[in-house]
């Protein structure tokens, strides 16, 4: 688009801006043209520097990116060599490497997700990935697809409730590099599914986000939000905000407080400043008295020449400055804009707007601190009514001892103690009147130590407590400070010494088997030596006796050998056979021990759902009311996320109304466990021995205890 800049004399002063690149800039060079101001992307724009440089015609780009989404750097554009630059760069290079780097250090933080949506180019941060990558940092890079339903809808429906949590807590810590709608899109989409918790923090990078956008974003948020965008200070002498008196503008937009300036894309300003610099230019010009004529080029004959006047022109353009709606529009001696400022917002747990944390500069760098503000002691005087579940090692009590008190103790108790000693509160304890974590009923009511905090009977809620959606929409979680899966929890097996093991490999009918035969055989021996009576030597004492004869049997089956000397060949073919049948029977003997004794070692155990599912023989169950006994019926009963584990696990829970199977607290479940011979899982209760534990977590009701942990 071109308009008129202003009428002296004779002298028409034409400015053009252009949205579209290479053929209307040529057109337009046939008529006249001093200078080209362009407002595109990086590709359109290396063909119009090309033009330029080629033609002698000074280019102020300014780089614009799609809709609303953060820049990111435009490649190097090869260029002719020895060639002169004739594109001065309006907007100033991109910085977000920098600014987000300095940003994350100043959290401390080491572990974080990147989301981006699909305009932005990836490659625009290589080199804060990089650095990242240097410095330790694990960072995760994520696609935000256009259908941001579709995508958080496959998450849930690809994923398990352990993968889920583990990515609820990968959400605790991310950098967006997405347009404001886009933003506004994808953490409304995150919070109403409960993928965030209120201790998460999210830094959202952009150049361009009004105010507007601003509320709504921390509207649409819980947990902390850190803003960075672009900012452009003014003098704080108004007389020097805008430049006067030789062209035509709107001092309103000057004001900084005017609604109509605040609603300007950073883009659009930058191009009110370049028409207003090249006016003021072009002033110049004429008032010095070295007005050069326009341009008339062509740049589809070969043989054009470039314009004469190109380069002076580009020399004033670079010697003047415009105090403009950009805070001050100039360029350096590599044809930049310098100057560049950004501010960091931030809002805290529970806070409804943002508030200025640090700004940054190319020069200074960063101006202020951003890391947490301490929490105040300022719960002074202050008793809080805590609900609890005894749940061991977590929460438990001592008996009652000579009148006293009862006294609490455990891993979630002393949490509790230090944060009554550092915030200066009291607190009174007391257990849930029907001992359960609570779910909500069919009449619409939530029983057990839930229900105390929704009828605000109790302030906080202290126990080995499950985090669930439905739990998560009427009560506000800390952070989670231990998590476990679900685990198989088996009797151990009582191990019995037996004086007789070493019978084991061979059944009592077979040891009978073998001491007739030792029997038989010596008999057999005794008869043939007596029919056939061996030599003896002179002076021998030994005699074939019967009791000689079955000693002898009987050594050499156990390898020992004999006294008494059988030289007959009778005697000697039946000792070979019977040798022959006791090294068969010591070899089995030896090898079936061998066995036994390992397999005496090996337990039948379950190590898993799918496997305590498969069978049918062992009775199981879990807490009434709990969110494993919810989780369960959920998955077996909801037609759209049905299981078949989850079914038949349901099927045997579920018994004759869940009365047999099913216990009331986890320590009832193991009392079962150790009385029968039943297998156990870990959560908080698959019965008759069988309970589950859930990821233990202290539990407020108000948003300043959830923000402690």
């Amino acid at each position: 688009s071109c308009l008129p800049s202003d009428r002296r004399g004779t002298t028409n002063i034409i400015l053009c801006v252009f949205f579209s690149p290479f053929h209307p800039a040529c057109e337009l060079m046939n008529r006249g043209i001093l200078a080209l101001v362009s407002s595109i992307g990086c590709m359109s724009a290396s063909s119009l520097q090309t033009l330029a440089d080629a033609m002698h015609i000074p280019h102020l780009y300014i780089q614009r990116s799609p809709v609303g989404t953060p820049r990111s750097a435009c490649p190097p554009t090869s260029r002719i060599q020895g060639a002169d630059d004739y594109t001065l760069m309006v907007r100033p290079p991109v910085y977000l490497n920098e600014v987000i780097m300095q940003v994350v250090s100043e959290y401390s933080w080491q572990k974080f997700v990147l989301f981006y949506d699909s305009d932005f180019d990836i490659r625009g941060i290589e080199d804060f990935l990089d650095r990242t990558s240097q410095h330790g940092m694990d960072v995760s890079l994520q696609k935000v697809e256009s259908n941001i339903n579709m995508m958080i809808t496959s998450l849930f429906r690809t994923m398990r409730v352990e993968e889920l949590h583990r990515y609820r807590d990968t959400l605790r810590r991310a950098v967006l590099f997405m347009s404001p709608a886009t933003a506004k899109a994808f953490i409304t989409e995150v919070v109403e599914t409960n993928l965030v918790a209120f201790d998460c923090h999210w830094i959202l990078i952009n150049e361009e986000i009004s105010d507007y956008d601003l509320q709504e974003l921390v509207m649409k948020s819980i947990g902390r939000l850190t803003l960075v965008r672009q900012m452009f200070p003014m003098p704080q002498n108004t007389t020097q905000r805008c430049v006067k008196h030789n062209h035509r503008i709107n001092t309103s937009l000057c004001d900084p407080k005017n609604a109509k300036a605040q609603q300007l894309e950073i883009t659009n300003r930058y191009i009110y400043d370049t028409v207003l610099l090249l006016a003021n230019t072009f002033h110049k010009k004429l008032e010095d008295r070295k007005w050069h004529s326009m341009a008339s080029l062509s740049c589809i004959r070969k043989n054009s020449k470039p314009w004469q006047g190109g380069k002076s022109m580009l020399e004033t353009v670079k010697q003047f400055g415009v105090s403009g709606l950009t805070s001050f529009l100039e360029f350096t001696d590599n044809g930049t804009n310098p100057n560049i400022f950004f501010e960091i917002l931030g809002t805290n747990y529970g806070e409804d707007r943002g508030r200025g944390l640090a700004t940054w500069d190319p020069v200074h760098g960063l101006n202020g601190t951003l890391t947490d503000r301490k929490l105040e002691n300022n719960m002074r005087g202050v008793v809080l009514r805590v609900v609890t579940v005894l749940e061991e090692p977590f929460v438990m009590v001592s008996e009652n001892v000579l009148g006293k008190p009862k006294k609490y103790q455990g891993f979630s108790i002393d949490v509790l103690d230090a944060l009554a000693n550092y915030l200066g509160f009291k607190y009174e304890i007391y257990v849930a009147p029907d001992h359960k974590y609570g779910s909500l009923q069919s009449d619409g009511q939530w029983n057990g130590l839930m229900g105390e905090l929704v009828f605000k009977r109790a302030d906080v809620g202290l126990s080995a407590l499950t985090i669930t959606p439905e739990r998560e929409s009427v009560v506000d979680f800390t952070t989670r400070y231990m998590d476990y899966s679900v685990g198989v929890l088996l009797r151990k097996a009582e191990r019995t010494v037996d004086m007789f093991a070493c019978l084991a490999p061979f059944d009592l009918s077979l040891w009978a088997c073998i001491a007739g035969t030792v029997l038989l055989v010596g008999i057999l021996v005794y008869l043939l030596s007596w029919l056939n009576p061996p030599r003896l030597p002179m002076g021998s004492v030994s005699s074939t006796t019967l009791y000689n004869s079955m000693w002898f049997v009987y050594g050499s089956f156990l390898q020992q050998g004999g006294e008494v000397p059988y030289t007959t060949l009778a005697t000697r073919m039946m000792m070979g056979v019977w040798w022959m049948f006791a090294l068969i029977v010591i070899s089995s003997y030896t090898a079936n021990l061998a066995a036994f004794l390992t397999i005496s070692r090996i337990e039948n155990s379950i190590q898993s759902l799918q496997d305590l599912s498969k069978q049918t023989e062992l009775p199981y169950g879990t807490v009434l009311d709990s969110a494993v006994y919810d989780q369960v019926r959920s998955k077996a009963m909801n037609p759209f996320e049905r299981d078949p584990m989850y079914s038949q696990m349901w099927r045997m829970i579920n018994r004759t109304g869940g009365a047999d199977n099913n216990v009331e607290d986890s320590r009832e479940g193991v009392r079962k466990r150790i009385r029968k011979k039943m297998i156990c899982a870990c959560s908080v209760a698959l019965a008759h021995g069988c309970w589950l534990l859930a990821p233990p977590v202290v539990h407020s009701r108000n948003s300043m205890m959830s923000s402690i942990m």
